[in-house]
């Protein structure tokens, strides 16, 4: 199991100090919202720009956001490693994948909690992230979502069914009880925020993840 720490969940008076916390976690996730697709507005390029020039880590940029392809080069030009969009978006899925992968990097499709994962079907093979939300996307802090669970299990066998080389990510309401649920689901990348921003141990917490 690999962890990407949301810094929605950090303090942002010490951002850097709040990623460097993170000591052992392979990615630093980054949500950013327009205030359209989602009821909430985070932040943009600029974060991705400072954090890449003081961190090793993979910087993962979720769009949560209505016009993925317009604005993905900005966040590939700031130093985004992975860049995942909504198939929900106002953006043509095939287009967008294409797009983001002229650029240099890494591509991920997410889903809502409300949406079928058969959707992802004609696209699978051409990503290299496939991101399951269990709570409706927005806000941190909210409780997960076990519907969460079967959807995990199908990319899990189509991952497996066609040789796919597709990373498995679950992000929201993550925690001791449903980190183990995840993991036995098949996922394979944990996004976590509240459980490790608000943990006095991140280490150990980290730690934990990755023993699932």
């Amino acid at each position: 199991m690999k962890v990407a720490p949301s810094i929605l969940s950090a303090n942002f008076n010490n951002l850097l100090d709040e990623v460097n916390s993170c000591t052992g976690a392979e990615y630093i996730h980054i949500d950013v919202m327009d205030g359209h697709f989602v009821p909430n507005i985070t932040m943009g390029p600029c974060i991705i720009k400072n954090l890449k020039s003081k961190t090793d880590k993979v910087l993962d940029v979720h769009l949560m956001i209505s016009d993925p392809y317009k604005y993905a080069p900005d966040f590939a030009k700031a130093g985004a490693d992975i860049i995942t969009f909504h198939y929900e978006s106002d953006s043509d899925v095939k287009k967008t994948i294409d797009l983001i992968k002229s650029l240099g990097v890494k591509v991920g499709l997410s889903i809502k909690p409300k949406t079928s994962p058969e959707v992802l079907l004609p696209y699978l093979k051409d990503l290299d992230l496939v991101l399951v939300m269990s709570v409706e996307p927005g806000f941190g802090g909210q409780k997960f979502m076990d519907s969460a669970l079967g959807k995990l299990e199908f990319l899990r066998d189509e991952k497996k069914k066609h040789s796919y080389h597709y990373e498995i990510e679950v992000d929201g309401g993550i925690n001791e009880e449903t980190a183990k649920k995840v993991a036995l689901s098949g996922c394979e990348v944990v996004v976590a925020g509240t459980y490790v921003f608000g943990s006095t141990d991140r280490v150990n917490v980290i730690k934990y993840l990755q023993s699932l």
